[in-house]
């Protein structure tokens, strides 16, 4: 079956930055609300900025929320969370109060913490390292220490985890991406960051052959 990858709109995501990194790279994607598209993709982008808790909310009222669960968990289809998409996947978020999440990611999603940043600003804004491990997929080819675009106030802590992490720095270690099976995340965004950010989603994409 021909990799069918879709853009998951809810109306909270930074999808025109994803589409245009995704035609540089040479592959067509698909943009779309319809759970039957989600459920008829094998590739998934779920992008995001704003609140967990509205978020989440639209992804229910909507359906969203059991469609990308059962696309992922019944179908396989491989999925890349990126900034609250990331914080999505996860299992709650503290953010305007305690709300479940997808639970594709076993862990929670907290504000920083203000007495272990050392006078550090939150939101955590601009470029900063990120340190991956030698064998991951979205980090293949690329330095071990290296570079990437965030804009967050919550994270994820990456202690306890299954699959891969890559983690960064800001007055605290906090999981900065994460690979687990058909599961993907970046706290980060790649289609901000440059050659390094284009590298990774070429990574993320490299079972899906380009449009041609």
């Amino acid at each position: 079956m021909k990799n069918r990858i879709t853009v998951i709109d809810y109306k909270m995501g930074n999808i025109c930055s994803v589409l245009n990194a995704l035609t540089y790279l040479g592959y067509s994607a698909s943009v779309s609300s319809d759970c039957r598209e989600i459920l008829d993709s094998n590739v998934l982008i779920l992008p995001g900025v704003g609140s967990f808790h509205r978020a989440m909310m639209t992804l229910c009222q909507t359906g969203l929320d059991r469609a990308i669960v059962e696309a992922v968990i019944d179908k396989g289809s491989k999925i890349l969370g990126i900034c609250l998409g990331m914080q999505l996947l996860a299992q709650s978020s503290t953010e305007d109060g305690k709300t479940r999440g997808l639970g594709l990611i076993p862990a929670n999603v907290e504000r920083f913490k203000q007495d272990g940043l050392n006078g550090l600003k939150v939101p955590h804004i601009g470029f900063n390292q990120v340190t991956s491990e030698s064998d991951s997929i979205l980090f293949k080819d690329l330095p071990s220490q290296v570079d990437f675009y965030f804009v967050h106030s919550y994270r994820i802590l990456p202690a306890g985890l299954p699959g891969k992490a890559a983690h960064c720095c800001h007055g605290e270690t906090f999981l900065a991406a994460y690979e687990w099976d058909n599961v993907f995340a970046t706290q980060f965004h790649p289609e901000k960051s440059q050659t390094n950010g284009l590298k990774l989603l070429k990574n993320f994409l490299l079972e899906v052959s380009p449009e041609k």
